[in-house]
């Protein structure tokens, strides 16, 4: 138990202020903001991170009010972060009408027929490099890569060097560690930015055309480097995805018995939004009060940076009865509601800030899983295919080992 769980778990009038909770998310990772308002009985409190005043929330009401006008992403997200995952100036910081603006634009590109392309080109991937047999096969790592080949074809981006693979594998990794692996992240990220620019530039100069994603924005009046990372918030989410490709491999083999609800087409939706809601994919959102308001008791004051257990709601058992039972059949007859289901963001998909991507990582898990079930065969020899909740962002610890991949 860390010390600030301790520190939790006192009386109330024998609390020690708690100077700073950086070290606790550090070792408690995923669980930091469950366990303290488990220990506190209380859906939101106050703390600091990185010496910062900071709200934490956690389930549907919260998400409520984490997706609602008091909230804003302006300034929100830290800068290590936005050195490594995010970029600068991408639309995860806009509010209001420049929000709806530049979030239109993927909306655009990620149409149904867009989608199904992609997944296509992603499977046709797929079979290429693996059903014609393999001896050995690292799930994750292989799927991240065709991934990549995929997202970057789809919008016309030249793939030129197996390295741009490596940097947005660090990219993602970056924004939730320390060290080495941050810095990695950071200089994957630059070198990433300047791989776009030279091609939306190349777009502008009239020396390539281009009429996918690449095409979109080089057209957009946005500064070349603002165009960059926007177009690398296309790509980089969807290399992500590759860590739910390597859940649905892990959840196929910890809970055999759920692979045969996969025969039939219905039960693969519900069996992807319960590996959505079971794994954990990034730990919480952060926002900041736009305007001052009360809520359970505890002032949020404008400016306060605001963070929402992602992890925790998707756990929270008001919601989710046995949460830490695999069920996929829990999503049979599911009302969709947009504020417990949130492991890529709450609220509205077209106003708001849940994620552009969210039918595109469905699409591409469902084409992944209908792959794994029923177009190969492989042997799980023994590895170590535990998950830790400390790692942000996380995977089994073996990345996932297939061996005797072979056609069905």
């Amino acid at each position: 138990m860390s010390i600030q769980s301790y520190v939790a778990r006192l009386p109330q009038r024998l609390h020690i202020p708690v100077v700073d909770d950086t070290l606790t998310l550090a070792l408690e990772g995923y669980e930091m903001i469950g366990n303290r308002c488990r220990a506190l009985g209380t859906d939101v409190f106050e703390t600091r991170i990185l010496m910062q005043r900071t709200i934490c929330m956690l389930g549907a009401e919260a998400a409520r009010v984490f997706y609602s006008d008091h909230m804003q992403r302006h300034g929100a997200a830290p800068h290590r972060m936005q050195a490594t995952l995010l970029g600068k100036g991408g639309v995860q910081s806009l509010d209001g009408d420049e929000h709806h603006a530049r979030k239109q634009l993927f909306l655009m590109l990620l149409t149904p027929e867009a989608i199904a392309r992609l997944c296509a080109d992603f499977e046709a991937l797929l079979v290429g490099q693996l059903a014609r047999g393999r001896d050995r096969v690292l799930w994750f790592d292989e799927a991240q890569a065709l991934l990549c080949r995929a997202v970057c074809a789809w919008p016309g981006v030249t793939l030129d060097d197996d390295r741009r693979i490596a940097d947005l594998s660090a990219m993602i990794e970056g924004g939730g560690r320390v060290g080495p692996r941050h810095w990695r992240g950071r200089f994957g990220r630059a070198r990433a930015e300047w791989w776009i620019e030279k091609q939306i530039q190349r777009v502008r100069d009239g020396k390539l055309t281009a009429t996918g994603a690449l095409g979109v924005f080089a057209a957009a009046k946005l500064e070349t480097k603002t165009a960059a990372v926007e177009l690398l918030n296309v790509i980089r989410p969807t290399v992500a995805v590759a860590r739910y490709l390597a859940f649905c491999a892990h959840a196929l083999h910890e809970y055999p018995h759920t692979a045969q609800l996969l025969e039939a087409d219905t039960m693969l939706e519900p069996f992807v939004h319960e590996v959505r809601r079971f794994y954990p994919f990034f730990p919480a959102a952060v926002a900041r009060v736009h305007d001052s308001f009360e809520w359970r008791g505890v002032a949020l004051t404008a400016g306060t940076r605001v963070m929402l257990d992602l992890y925790g709601t998707n756990h929270d058992a008001r919601h989710w009865p046995e949460p830490e039972q695999f069920r996929p059949e829990r999503f049979l007859g599911w009302d969709g509601d947009p504020f417990t289901l949130i492991p890529q963001g709450g609220g509205d998909l077209a106003t708001g800030h849940r994620c552009a991507g969210e039918q595109l990582t469905i699409e591409l898990m469902k084409t992944t899983l209908r792959f794994l079930t029923r177009t190969i065969a492989y042997d799980v020899p023994e590895q170590d295919l535990s998950i830790s909740l400390r790692t942000i962002p996380t995977l089994p610890a073996s990345r996932f080992v297939m061996t005797n991949v072979r056609a069905r």
